[in-house]
């Protein structure tokens, strides 16, 4: 069973499935994060949607790619959580099956191609304090204090 993290499913919603692959990617003792900053400024491990006929790992490397602007190398599942929550960009109710991995950051080669998105690098406590999701806060928990 994959665990849960934040509010169970509201009653009388369709939840649509919505799979995904998040990066924790540290930086010499930091992290690199994005923020997305519309329609609500959130802070979030790089990442985003599996989209159809693509692997987790080609998600994770593109995700990283247009949310950071960053090349990265090695990445290692380390586990996964569901949330069910509403997604204004997509006007729909998803419950994610979020993929996290840790990689290594070898370059920036752009800056982030996804619209709204900025680059942060938080140390970990920093990145603890303002992740916008329990999950994300989990995992970095468990990998970077």
């Amino acid at each position: 069973m994959i665990r849960r993290v934040g509010q169970p499913p509201k009653p009388k919603k369709t939840y649509r499935l919505r799979p995904g692959a998040y990066a924790i990617l540290p930086l010499k003792g930091r992290f690199l994060m994005t923020a997305q900053t519309e329609p609500v400024f959130d802070i979030q491990l790089p990442g985003g949607g599996i989209d159809l006929g693509e692997s987790p790992m080609q998600a994770l490397h593109r995700e990283v790619l247009e949310e950071v602007g960053w090349r990265i190398a090695r990445p290692r599942r380390l586990g996964a959580f569901r949330r069910f929550v509403y997604m204004p960009e997509y006007d729909m109710w998803a419950e994610k099956l979020c993929h996290v991995y840790v990689a290594h950051p070898v370059r920036q080669i752009r800056e982030p191609l996804e619209p709204d998105h900025i680059t942060l690098v938080l140390s970990a406590s920093e990145a603890v304090a303002a992740l916008g999701n329990d999950g994300d806060r989990m995992f970095l928990t468990r990998y970077g204090l």
